[in-house]
């Protein structure tokens, strides 16, 4: 198996007591399981005169790093992380922006200043936070490992983050997201038509699921699906 130097700092951070207890083998391959995006090319749809909703996924956290649930927690944003939203700050920096919206929690604003730091139509607008937008609850797996559920329970780790509907302890389904998701998607399109703005919005890996379901006519599976990249590209959607 060919390991990246991003995989190799993933590594480092393992507890060795699991190469005990598990292969070294299976032990790498969760890993590189918890570690690989197969991501398809966002959507760009841009059209001139015609209201843009700009969305992205924050940049890397402490959490993605440590392969732990994350959540509600306020992590923030690791060095990697700070990164890729400079990439992204440079693929938007010519976007005319007249709204920033970002969920509450610091990852998601901290991508957005990040992000819009170039953009000198944007740089200095007022981002508006909203919590309906913030990351899925996994409860009671909050700061627990995903690697250890992966190892010791592979089809309940799938179940948890990659089904629909199943609810974690204490948390939320896709399913629910999509439900609190929903509203502010139907709130914020009619005024973009009315006021023609385009709107640019920072959030989280399954709130975006919900934004790309709306707008791109997903099946519920296709949703639970899909991977959007950390930080470093955007999606665009023209409001006709």
């Amino acid at each position: 198996m060919s390991i990246s130097c991003d995989m190799l700092k993933v590594l480092m951070i393992i507890d060795p007591a699991l190469y005990q207890k598990y292969s070294k083998e299976k032990v790498d391959a969760a890993v590189a399981f918890l570690n690989y995006r197969q991501v398809t090319a966002l959507p760009k749809e841009e059209i001139e005169g015609v209201p843009t909703l700009y969305v992205f996924r924050h940049g890397e956290t402490t959490d993605n790093h440590e392969m732990l649930f994350s959540g509600w927690r306020d992590v923030d944003l690791t060095e990697n992380g700070v990164k890729q939203a400079e990439v992204l700050a440079d693929k938007i920096k010519n976007k005319k922006f007249h709204m920033l919206v970002t969920s509450d929690q610091r990852r998601a604003i901290r991508t957005m200043v990040i992000a819009v730091s170039k953009n000198e139509y944007a740089k200095n607008l007022e981002i508006v936070k909203d919590p309906r937008i913030k990351e899925r609850s996994y409860g009671d797996l909050q700061g627990k490992s995903k690697l250890l559920l992966l190892l010791e329970n592979p089809q309940l780790a799938h179940d948890y983050r990659r089904s629909y509907s199943v609810v974690p302890p204490n948390g939320e389904s896709l399913e629910m997201v999509v439900k609190r998701v929903t509203p502010f998607i139907e709130e914020l399109l009619p005024k973009m038509k009315e006021f023609n703005i385009n709107v640019a919005v920072s959030c989280h890996g399954n709130s975006i699921r919900a934004i790309r379901q709306y707008l791109e006519h997903l099946s519920n599976e296709e949703t639970a699906e899909i991977e959007t990249p950390l930080g470093q590209d955007y999606a665009a959607y023209a409001i006709k």
